[in-house]
Parts: structure tokens; sequence; C-alpha cells
């Protein structure tokens, strides 16, 4: 009786569910790898409480997801089973064996190459089981429209919400918009440090005074210095578009690594060090300020107002030019509108103090008073601007692997930089605009030993020091003349219990003496052979964060592991200015470039490939080129990086 009962509840729940709604909608498109290859791309949404097993759930568990069709091996073959993501697992009690599905949606490539270049269009069946209290399965028919292919390819997503299915998106923010963030914080922090200067500290006073003494109310002086520190903004903004216009996205990528631009730079930056320690003051045409001046008087009113602020920009330029144009250097490297961001990052610092005094003129009595310890503040400004400049000068000598300016030459600039700071902190040396006190006060005090401990820090980097703290700035490990930096550069193997390293044939030792390759035939090859995953490191000679990611992540013990015995490695410059052989130099089908250096390569080769030009970008590959997971970008999280590993060699 009760088994009776058992199977009368089974026969009405399945009876229950037929007559349900499909708990599975599908959305479909077709992504176009090359003239060949498509990606027939099936995405889900799934009913809350339901989930729908994967295509590898264990044997003796659930019915898995099947994909045929009748074309199969005359039109077209399948390349594999299809890429799927983002599934779970949980261990199945009543079958006893840990079983892959998904919740909420799914996103399916299934990978084709054709085999007659005639056919239009591709059908395919598909096979599944959904299940809550119960199962279903499900059977879905798929046409997909070869002629409406799209060119773009999408990662697969790690996590992906029901409502998300007409265009999956990853859940993390952008990499693109964690890098404005960080340009806008920085021009920020230089905007504080432009307030601190001789030009425009004093005027902070003066110029509220102004305000509240001609305004008729407090309220109206407010809004007058609201208005100002608008028109700050503004000015300020106008440039960053300028040079915005000028220097577009594309053009700043192709120049930012050329050693033309980093030499200029270069020298920009030694010309600001130089008028921040006093040599001679950065000042415009005092014609300029005069007329402004005249415009003011007879203007009146905001016109009169935005004047006054163009006047700031322009009194103050000795000072804020130079930290306004570092911060335009960096921001240009990072292309599209990241020097609008800067200067509004910057602007809003400079007109802050304006607005803010205005509105509460009591705290003008709490200032500091003008004198020395401005032009300390200019100074210690110039020795931060001597130091960066040499990061530019880094840059043209690895693009160019030339070896001119290693990484020991560095490393001793910086400790003769901020050693030289340290004593000047102390009172040691005398500069020309300084005062002729003989006491120091405890904060100048304070920089100085700060100063010091630093230089201290810097020493051991001329033996093979890592220098987390800096990493990224002076050139890589393996760019040195050192002993440490022999086994990089000269490719001599490692010695491991007295016996030197054999390396495989094109490959050499790369960070932390991980086996590595620069040529992705020569990688895929080796690879294949050793039937282990190959990892692509986008990476380039003059990349900051990819050195981070080498300095702080890749140094790891687990994660050193992972890269030194269960992965290949090919690292592909970006950057590299060394020409190609001319028989393999070409016109780039998609951009219509030539492709002229090794650089030039592999950026074609990762933009075509999958969409993007972000260094560090890493990406996990089986024996067939298939990704293993989705790419990796710049995250110094160690074990974020580590399970991204895990994850995609466990695939």
């Amino acid at each position: 009786m009760k088994k009776l009962l058992i199977l009368l509840t089974l026969m009405w729940t399945a009876v229950a569910f037929s007559q349900m709604e499909n708990p599975v909608k599908w959305k479909t498109h077709v992504e176009k790898v090359n003239d060949s290859t498509y990606n027939l791309v099936m995405k889900a949404s799934i009913e809350k409480g339901w989930h729908m097993y994967s295509q590898h759930t264990a044997e003796g568990g659930s019915l898995p997801i099947e994909i045929t069709s009748e074309q199969a091996d005359k039109d077209f073959k399948f390349n594999g089973k299809a890429a799927e993501s983002p599934t779970e697992k949980k261990f199945n009690e009543t079958f006893g064996v840990e079983e892959t599905f998904f919740t909420n949606a799914a996103v399916l490539k299934q990978s084709v190459t054709l085999l007659n270049k005639d056919v239009k269009e591709i059908k395919v069946l598909f096979y599944g089981q959904a299940c809550i209290d119960a199962c279903i399965q499900l059977e879905e028919n798929f046409t997909f429209d070869l002629t409406q292919a799209t060119t773009t390819i999408e990662p697969l997503p790690t996590e992906v919400a029901k409502a998300d299915v007409k265009e999956v998106k990853a859940t993390d923010e952008p990499e693109e918009n964690k890098g404005l963030w960080t340009i806008f914080f920085l021009s920020f922090l230089g905007g504080l440090a432009a307030l601190l200067t001789p030009c425009v500290f004093p005027m902070i006073p003066m110029t509220v005074s102004y305000f509240l003494k001609q305004s008729k109310s407090k309220a109206k002086g407010i809004t007058n210095a609201l208005f100002y520190g608008a028109s700050i903004v503004v000015i300020y903004v106008l440039i960053g578009s300028l040079v915005t216009a000028i220097f577009g996205a594309d053009a700043m990528n192709e120049f930012s690594t050329g050693v033309l631009f980093n030499l200029v730079f270069f020298l920009i930056l030694m010309i600001f060090a130089f008028s921040f320690l006093g040599a001679f003051e950065i000042i415009l045409p005092s014609s300029w300020g005069t007329k402004v001046d005249a415009g003011i008087d007879k203007k009146g009113g905001y016109v009169g107002i935005f004047l006054m602020a163009l006047a700031l920009a322009i009194v103050s330029f000795s000072c804020t030019l130079p930290i306004v144009g570092t911060a335009l250097v960096a921001s240009t490297n990072s292309g599209g509108i990241a020097p609008i961001i800067s200067m509004l990052g910057f602007s809003i610092a400079l007109a802050l103090p304006f607005t803010l005094f205005a509105a509460f003129p009591g705290w003008l009595n709490t200032m500091p008073k003008s004198g020395g310890w401005l032009n300390t503040v200019k100074v210690f400004l110039g020795f931060l601007e001597l130091a960066f400049a040499f990061k530019f000068l880094s840059n043209a000598d690895l693009v160019y692997d030339l070896h001119w300016f290693e990484r020991e030459t560095f490393i001793a600039i910086w400790i003769a930089v901020f050693g030289t700071l340290a004593l000047y902190m102390f009172g040691k040396i005398k500069l020309p605009h300084d005062d002729e006190g003989s006491r120091i006060s405890v904060g100048r005090l304070s920089v100085g030993l700060l100063a010091l401990a630093f230089t201290f820090y810097l020493i051991p980097g001329l033996w093979g020091a890592p220098l987390k703290l800096i990493s990224g700035f002076p050139p890589p490990l393996n760019y040195a003349e050192s002993p440490y930096g022999v086994g990089y550069s000269k490719e001599a193997a490692p010695m491991i219990d007295g016996k030197a390293q054999e390396l495989p044939e094109g490959a050499h030792y790369g960070p932390h003496d991980i086996i590595s390759f620069d040529d992705y035939e020569k990688g895929l090859a080796y690879a294949k052979e050793v039937n282990k995953p190959l990892m692509l490191d986008f990476t380039g000679k003059a990349c900051v964060n990819c050195r981070k990611m080498e300095d702080y992540v890749w140094s790891d013990p687990k994660v050193l592991e992972v890269m030194k015995n269960d992965i290949v490695v090919v690292s592909l410059y970006v950057d590299y200015k060394k020409e190609l052989p001319e028989a393999e130099q070409f016109v780039s089908k998609e951009t219509g470039k030539k492709i002229r250096t090794i650089g030039n390569k592999w950026s074609e080769f990762q933009t075509v490939k999958y969409k993007t030009n972000t260094q560090p970008y890493y990406v996990l590959l089986n024996a067939k080129e298939e990704p293993l997971n989705k790419p990796y970008t710049y995250n110094s999280d160690v074990d974020q990086f580590y399970n991204w590993l895990k994850e995609g060699i466990g695939k």
C-alpha cells in the first residue's frame, strides 16, 4: 500500500510539472571567431528555486546536458563539449555523487568548425534536466543564423543574475572603472599638494575675504565662492578635455611605450623638478595676468568671478604646472577620458578650501601663517618629481631591451634622491629660497626620518632584494647586472642540487625562475608535449601593474609552486620594440596598421583574439586552445589569483 502511495505521488507530481510553464527560458546568438569557426551561444534564465544540471555531472548521477545535431560531421563539426558557466557543485545524497549544476542562469558556448562554407544556419537539439522538488526533462530546438554572427567575443561570466540573461555581465566592477577611480584619487591628492605651495596657499584667505566683503550678504558671498570653485573646476577640466582631444586613447597606447614619448616626459619632469627645487621659475607672460585683471574690473558679476578663477590658474602657474603636468602625463598613459578625470580630481581639491572657508569664514583664523614651510613643501614635491622622472627614462630603455639603465642604476639614483631629501629635511642642505632659520619643526623632522628610512629600505635592492614596497617602478629583477639577474637576461640555468636545470627549446627563465616562453606557438607546442594548461601572460616591458603582479602575487609560495609545476607560461610583451624579420611583417586585416615589431604582433593577437588591449591579462588554455575559465586582469589578491589558477587547471 505504501509503495502504491509513493507511485501515485510521483505520477501526480510528474503530471503537475508537465502542466507547468518551462522554468528555463533561452536567448541565443552566434559569435564569429574566424571565417570557419563560430561559437553557438545559449543563455538560460532559470526560475528561482530550480536548478539545471551541466554537461559534466558525475556518472550515476542526474541526466547531463547533451547538444546534438543532424548536421554534425556533414556541414560542421563540434569542437569538443560546450564551454559553460557559472556552475556550482554539491554532493547528491540520493545518488552518492558530487554533481555540477546551474542556478538562476547559465551560459553555454558551443564551438563549431564549418566543413561546408556555404552553410548559412545550424540547427542543434538541446537535452537536459531541471529540478526543484522533482525533475523535468528539457528539450529545445535551436536555430543559429550564421549571417547574423557578431565579431565580439564575450568572456564567460563567473556569476550571472537572472535579470542579466539578455546581456551577461560579470559582477565585478570593470577594471577600467577601477583605474579611473585611482587616477581621480591620486589627482585629488595632487590638488591638495598644490594648495600647500607658496603660489596658492596665501591666496585662500585673500580671495575668500574679497568675496565676503564685496557681497551684500553672507549668503551672496557663499554663492559667489561656490561659483568661483566651480569655475576652477571648469578651467582645469577644459585642460583635460584638450589633452584628450589631442591624445586620444589609440594615440596614447601607441606613444606611451615609445622611446621619444618617454624621453620627452623624462625631460619635462626634470624641468618641473628643478623648478620646484628653486633653480628657476616657470612663469607665464605677465601681460596675460594684466589682461585678465582688466577683464575682472570691467566685467564684474559672474563673468568677473570666472576671470578671477582664470587669474588664479595663471598666477599659480609656476607652482601648479609641475603637479598638473605630472598628473596629465600619468593619466595619458591610461588613454580615453583619463586626463579629464585627472583634472576633475585635481581641480575639486584645489577649489574645495575656497568654498569651505567662504561658508565658514571663522575657520580662516585657524589657518597657519604663510612662511618658509611653504617653500619646504615645494622642495619636497620637487624631489618626488625628480624620482618619478627616472621611471620614464627606465621605460625608454626597457621597451628596446637595451640594458643601459638596469635595476641597480635606477635604485642607486633613488637612494641618492631620497637620501638627499632626508638631509634637506634635517636642515643639512640649503636651497635658493630657504629661510636661514636654525631650527626644524617636528613635522619636517618626521618627514626626514621617513625619507631616511626609505633610503635604507632601498639599499638591499642593489643586491637583488625584491623591494615590494615600490614594485613596478624599478626595472624587474630579471633586468639587472647582478647575479640575481643573470639567470633571466642571459638564460643561465639556476642550480638545483648541484645540477643546472635544462630548458625546453625556445624557453628562458622568467621572474622567480619560472620557465617561460615569449612565443605563443613554441609555448603551445611544449604545453601539448607535457600535457599541461597554457597560461598566456599579456604583459609589457613598461607595465607597472604587470611587475606588481609578478612581485607580489607570483612570488607567493603556493602560487609559485603551481606556476612552476602545473602550467606552461607564455609571456607576450605588447610593447617590445624589436622589429620582426621583414618576411614576418604584415598589415593587419582588423586595424589596417603595419605589424612591424614583436610588440605589434602580440598586441594585434590580443586585440583580435580577446577583444581587449589590457595588461596584465592572463588566459588559461587547454591543448585545443580553448579558454578554461574567465580571463584574469590586474588584481593583486594572492588567494584570488591562486583560486583562478586552480579553477582552470581543474577543468
